[in-house]
């Protein structure tokens, strides 16, 4: 008689006499019922999505089960930062997606009895139709001195200052606390507590592509900034002396007699970062509200402090002024010849300084010059930055 061995798929029940295994009715074979992951894994946005915000949209989350990895990359294989939250219940990106940009995701979770569920997707990120950028100083590559924060100039007003904020990552060696401050809803400024230290190499991530600066307008810069801070030299303008005193890396190196504002024009109290440099310019009164007051053509050695017109520069139509008496507009005037001479106090002080020296000046009846005037976020109190 035939007989025909019949084997219960998950193994449950008692074998027929003809079949194979031991005494206790145990199956031969090692396989097992594979059962499938409670675990639930959900993407948003939806596989093959376009047109995606590059802000609050991507989201992926398990059910029955917890996050174990997740894998977000763009088409060059960029992983994309984020972190498994609430349990393994979540995860969320660190910062903002860029914006025209196709994404793949893979994210993994495991049940209570660690069976794992995968999902894929991916998606395009939104093609932005108004943006903006940052312009920013000092320059990369460049060489400042201590008194040099970074300093980015928007296009376009910001709405959303904390993203836009957490957008630009500075790393410093050696390390520093640096911190940002809005000037307005366009200007945003960085430096870290006091002045910076000579030889600090700064790097400065610009990751504003496709970060929303308000409703409708998205960055599209990702750029990377690098400088490095030369050594330190500050200078001391006494008004009431009418002496200024250059200090480099802390030693007194030269004291250079100065004419500084006279009555009603008195020069800025405070601390200034010089931001621009200028062998030759054209000073003209009309520009700073001195219409007719003024216009010379050739003032050399000239070095701004401030937006409103405060600069440091050559004269050689002063004659006795210089540690005697006030006389300028509100500028700090050092004794030079016509045409400019390196040998003068305003030549030898134009060759020795660089952007981001600091002047400081004191003893002067005027107040102190506003943060936001030109670089000059010093003169605010670091519990107020």
């Amino acid at each position: 008689m035939l007989l025909i061995a019949v084997t219960a798929c998950g193994g449950g029940g008692e074998p027929d006499s003809g079949s194979s295994g031991d005494k206790n009715g145990k199956g031969g074979s090692d396989q097992a019922e594979t059962k499938t992951s409670q675990a639930v894994v959900t993407i948003a946005p939806k596989d093959g999505a376009d047109d995606v915000d590059t802000s609050g949209a991507l989201k992926i989350s398990a059910a029955k089960g917890k996050l174990t990895k997740v894998t977000v990359e763009d088409a060059k294989g960029k992983a994309v930062a984020g972190d498994i939250t609430d349990g393994g219940a979540s995860w969320t990106p660190t910062h903002h997606l860029a914006s025209d940009t196709k994404y793949k995701v893979q994210a993994t979770a495991k049940d209570s009895e660690g069976r794992q569920a995968t999902e894929e997707s991916s998606f395009t990120t939104l093609t932005p139709k108004n943006t903006f950028v940052g312009i920013f100083t000092p320059e990369d590559g460049s060489k400042v001195g201590v008194g040099m924060p970074f300093s980015i100039n928007f296009t376009r007003g910001i709405t959303n200052p904390e993203d836009v904020e957490k957008a630009i990552r500075i790393k410093t060696e050696p390390a520093v606390e640096v911190k940002g401050h809005w000037f307005g809803n366009d200007r945003l400024d960085f430096r870290p507590e006091k002045y910076w230290k000579s030889g600090t190499k700064v790097t400065v991530d610009l990751d504003l592509d496709g970060v929303k600066g308000r409703p409708g307008v998205y960055g599209e810069q990702a750029k990377t900034v690098e400088f490095t801070i030369g050594r330190s030299q500050i200078s001391t303008v006494d008004v009431k002396s009418k002496k200024m005193t250059v200090k480099r890396d802390g030693k007194v190196i030269k004291t250079i007699p100065v004419t500084t504002g006279k009555p009603g024009y008195e020069t800025w109290n405070g601390q200034m970062v010089i931001t621009e440099r200028h062998e030759m310019t054209r000073m003209n009164g009309e520009t700073v509200g001195y219409g007719g007051e003024y216009d010379i053509k050739d003032v050399s050695h000239a070095m701004r402090l401030s937006t409103s017109g405060t600069f440091i520069h050559g004269n050689y139509w002063g004659g006795g002024a210089f540690g005697n008496y006030n006389a300028s507009h509100g500028c700090i005037g050092l004794r030079d010849l016509k045409g400019g001479s390196s040998s003068s106090p305003a030549g030898w002080f134009f060759d020795r300084s660089m952007i981001g020296d600091v002047v400081i000046v004191k003893n002067s009846n005027d107040r102190i010059i506003d943060p936001d005037n030109g670089l000059n976020g010093w003169n605010m109190p670091w519990d107020k930055w």
